[in-house]
């Protein structure tokens, strides 16, 4: 075992961080009296300015690199600022939630380890141990706004069973009816591949979907989407508005280069869509830009900007969208026709192919024989059974399978097109 790291996961002088005079200046407020009242100075930035007409539900997502700075030590400094931003938007009455990366690199930066390792044990024993350190600092600097904090650690099979979905999002509304932020992550520590969402882009965009947001604020290394790679690219335009993303937008994305995280300028745009079609505004931005948070929430334009859906989905739609499908169904043109142009359920007449292990009430992905996706739906039938229904007739399929959970395998009613 390596020999742990003698960096503290709180700055060598924390105990000046406590004292009542940092309180004041990490706020921008004026100091005072100990348990006295203070007010907002005149010196505070943008954030403090921002015309509060209705609360506002924000997820916050914040990645390995913008937490590091590129860096293997978690950018401490930079986490401070970025707390510093969210307080008085929390004061004012908005509804924060932070999605945090960075397990992994606090475990690696505790324990000592030169490089990342290979294997999947080394890293979920790595984000077992760094998830405590993580989440011991966000609650030690949001305490210093006297701001309570509470841990939720998801995996897809919390997004893809409808009743821990109904589970996560109740726990969470809860935390925002209270005041509290959720700080929230995957559990890296014990999801395997199957369950695992993959990135906290995606799992952002799950959780404002949970959470019936009204803003996603992605968070990166980067001022945004631009037209090329402006790593390698000088002519590289920063994109300011998206209305719809498409193929081309896709083509402009890359991936994480950061080493210590999973996400990428793709994984970005597919959170952007997941969240967009839930009617959910999306910003991609550089975290590492002041006052970053409050001129997003002011209007300014920072970043790139992805506008939600002007007739978002209804709230079971949303969730048909939102879990990562666990299968594919491969359909007929006759089927697919019936879906498209009718509004019809999925009959497993229609079935050519079946591919995953997955359970009934499920949700799964559509396709056509050409491989485009169709659509995402709740299967009322697992893999087995429908590999031994596919292409017949709904009145066998008590007879194949010795029972029937109806003669659909997904309700029209349980099915979103994509």
């Amino acid at each position: 075992m390596r020999s742990k790291s003698s960096h503290s996961i709180l700055p060598p002088d924390f105990p000046f961080l406590l004292s009542h005079s940092f309180r004041a200046m990490l706020a921008g407020i004026a100091p005072g009296p100990v348990g006295g009242r203070q007010t907002l100075s005149q010196s505070t930035s943008l954030t403090a300015d921002i015309v509060m007409n209705s609360s506002q539900t924000l997820v916050i997502k914040l990645g390995t690199s913008v937490l590091t700075g590129g860096s293997r030590r978690l950018n401490r400094a930079h986490i401070v600022e970025l707390v510093r931003q969210c307080a008085p938007l929390h004061a004012a009455g908005h509804r924060i939630i932070i999605v945090t990366s960075g397990a992994i690199a606090a475990g690696r930066e505790y324990l000592n380890y030169p490089e990342l390792p290979a294997t999947i044990a080394s890293k979920q024993l790595l984000a077992a141990v760094g998830q405590s350190r993580l989440i011991q600092f966000w609650e030690q600097l949001f305490s210093l706004y006297n701001i309570h904090i509470g841990q939720m650690l998801l995996t897809r099979a919390d997004m893809e069973d409808r009743e821990r979905f109904l589970n996560a999002r109740d726990t969470l509304r809860a935390l925002l009816d209270n005041g509290i932020v959720p700080v929230i992550n995957e559990n890296d520590a014990v999801a395997t591949a199957e369950i695992k969402v993959g990135d906290n882009d995606n799992l952002s965009a799950l959780v404002a979907i949970l959470a019936d947001a009204d803003k996603l604020l992605l968070l990166t290394d980067q001022p945004g989407l631009f037209s090329a790679d402006p790593r390698t690219n000088p002519d590289a335009e920063l994109i300011r508005e998206v209305e719809g993303i498409n193929d081309a937008l896709r083509k402009m994305a890359g991936g994480s280069v950061s080493g210590l995280g999973t996400g990428g300028m793709a994984t970005k745009l597919q959170a952007a869509e997941v969240a967009n079609r839930a009617g959910i505004e999306v910003v991609i931005a550089a975290g590492g830009k002041p006052g970053v948070i409050g001129d997003m929430m002011a209007g300014a334009s920072v970043g790139t900007r992805f506008h939600g859906q002007k007739m978002p989905l209804e709230s079971r739609k949303r969730w048909l969208f939102g879990p990562p499908p666990a299968g594919d169904i491969t359909v007929d043109d006759g089927a697919l026709k019936a879906i498209l142009q009718r509004g019809s359920s999925l009959l497993p007449k229609g079935i050519l192919a079946v591919e995953g292990d997955f359970s009934r009430g499920i949700v799964v992905r559509i396709r056509s024989t050409d491989g485009r996706d169709i659509a995402h739906g709740v299967s009322r039938y697992n893999s087995d059974a429908l590999r031994m229904i596919a292409g017949h007739h709904s009145q066998d399929i008590s007879d194949i399978l010795g029972y029937e959970y109806g003669p659909v395998v997904i309700h029209r009613d349980d099915m979103i097109l994509c």
